[in-house]
């Protein structure tokens, strides 16, 4: 399976534009002994992309597809076929059952070149009428790279039956989405966020609902709707647009609980983007939810801008660092002090757990009041800016304290976590090796910073030094954590500062 999901999750892009990638994948389903089940593919721990996600059959439209009408339709039926040797009754007879597992290993050999299979799918084009088209889902703008991913559905043929070669996937199973959900819940199948949405609409409204749901469902969100994606059980992540750092272009605000609900960072200043967030909030109140406060990570514009309509519109207290309280915007609010490792009751986990918690984690150095969180049924954390998945962090004197910074990503290794939820791109599965990642990078700039006052002393002169493989449009940026990064050495006693002049202290 190519990337066909949400992109990056556990991926890391420095730098980069944004770009539009498309896939398509398919839903494919059997009657099983209790009803409908859905074909389910697992991909391999080892990928970064989505790695130990459960997903659907399907990847990128290839080069391949673009001789059809449709490229997208025959992406999904080509996919199905690399993925699972699962093709139509008329494409079955044009490939007969040798030529069938040669174009399926061809397939796999030539990585998508599946020059066999694409043959036999132009002398039988009618095998493409098959697949019911669902909808098209675009990932959130999490980061740089994006997927527009085409849905359909095709029941399995009764001559046919999924296997899945291991490599890229690992496993494959039908199973009913009421089965998988339930999976999920006690984190027993992690799902990819798309197919989390299908299975639930699926299991929500039935076979003879699903079309009518998945179609409304995927035209709302093409029409603007706020996107929920869920990376783990009890967390609802929705990126906001905001004015941030490149190359971010949004702030996730998330939604953390079941019935009993905290909102952490709802973070965008623009009208539009706060009314699609109050819409979602809304939605999920009158479900029967219930919002019990507001979570600022810490004060820094791009986190806050609706914080103030939000805690009025709903009435609820704002909850942060007592630091960050003083540098909230002002307005009639409520304001409640969280002080490290204090907890936040969360109710019920989704399954039915009891003692659910969120635990607050004073985790200083981008910010004096930054606050990171990590959840105890699912051992998620939700980190603010103490690390990305699309960037490095900034650590921007005075506020901003190197040293400081490092020990908070230190502590926060000491934690029992698991996936990691940043403020800027998408969750990672990945958290402790991303943070292990920060500190190894900021050692080797580090290391560059100490041989760059050989050459230079002034910051300007020492940035395009040190920072040479990062976007000089960044430079400005990467200027404030190089004086970091300075003042730090200052600190060790490797480096003097004589006015705007650096040098290296002698030993």
């Amino acid at each position: 399976m190519s990337e066909s999901s949400y992109g990056g999750c556990g991926a890391r892009t420095m730098s980069g534009s944004g770009r539009m990638r498309y896939s398509a994948s398919v839903v494919l389903t059997r009657l099983g002994p209790a009803g409908i089940e859905v074909f389910l593919v697992e991909r391999s721990p080892k990928l970064r992309f989505l790695g130990g996600y459960w997903s659907l059959p399907g990847g990128v439209i290839d080069e391949v597809d673009g001789g059809f009408a449709e490229p997208a339709r025959a992406c999904a039926l080509r996919e199905l076929f690399e993925e699972t040797g699962v093709t139509t009754p008329e494409l079955a007879s044009r490939l007969g059952e040798e030529g069938r597992d040669l174009a399926r290993d061809q397939a796999l050999v030539r990585d998508g070149v599946a020059s066999r299979f694409v043959d036999a799918l132009r002398q039988a084009p009618t095998a493409l009428d098959r697949l019911e088209e669902l909808g098209s889902i675009t990932t959130p703008p999490f980061g740089p790279r994006r997927y527009a991913n085409r849905f359909y559905h095709l029941e399995c043929p009764p001559a046919e039956w999924p296997t899945v070669r291991e490599g890229e996937l690992v496993d494959g199973r039908f199973l009913s989405p009421g089965n998988a959900l339930r999976l999920w819940m006690e984190d027993e199948l992690r799902i990819a966020p798309p197919v989390l949405l299908v299975l639930e609409l699926l299991d929500r409204h039935g076979p003879r609902g699903f079309y009518a749901a998945m179609r409304n469902e995927t035209a709302e969100l093409e029409a603007g709707k706020l996107h929920p994606a869920s990376f783990s059980p009890g967390i609802l992540v929705f990126p906001l647009r905001t004015e941030t750092i490149p190359p971010a272009t949004t702030t996730n605000c998330y939604v953390v609980g079941h019935r009993n609900l905290y909102v952490i960072d709802p973070a965008s200043p623009y009208e539009d983007e706060q009314v699609r967030l109050f819409a979602k909030l809304d939605e999920l109140l009158a479900e029967g939810r219930q919002l019990d406060g507001i979570i600022a990570t810490h004060h820094h514009p791009d986190h806050v801008g609706a914080i103030v309509p939000a805690a009025q519109r709903y009435g609820v207290p704002v909850f942060a660092h007592e630091i960050t309280l003083s540098r909230l915007p002002g307005g009639d609010y409520e304001k409640r002090a969280l002080v490290d490792s204090q907890r936040l009751a969360l109710g019920h986990a989704p399954d039915g757990a009891e003692n659910w918690e969120l635990v607050a984690h004073h985790t200083p150095g981008h910010d004096r009041g930054h606050l990171a969180f990590v959840e105890t049924r699912y051992r998620a954390a939700i980190v603010g800016d103490l690390a990305s998945t699309v960037s490095t962090i900034v650590i921007d004197p005075p506020e901003g304290h190197l040293r400081t910074y490092l020990d908070s990503l230190r502590r926060m290794l000491g934690l029992d976590f698991d996936l990691l939820y940043p403020a800027h791109g998408p969750a990672t599965r990945d958290g402790r090796e991303l943070l292990r990642d920060y500190l190894n990078h900021r050692v080797a700039r580090e290391a560059q910073l100490l041989e760059g006052l050989k050459q230079a002393s002034k910051l300007e002169d020492l940035v395009p030094l040190v920072y040479h493989d990062v976007d000089p449009a960044m430079h400005a940026f990467a200027a404030r954590s190089l004086l970091a990064g300075l003042e730090k050495l200052a600190e060790d006693g490797r480096a003097l500062r004589h006015g705007e002049d650096w040098r290296l202290a002698v030993s």
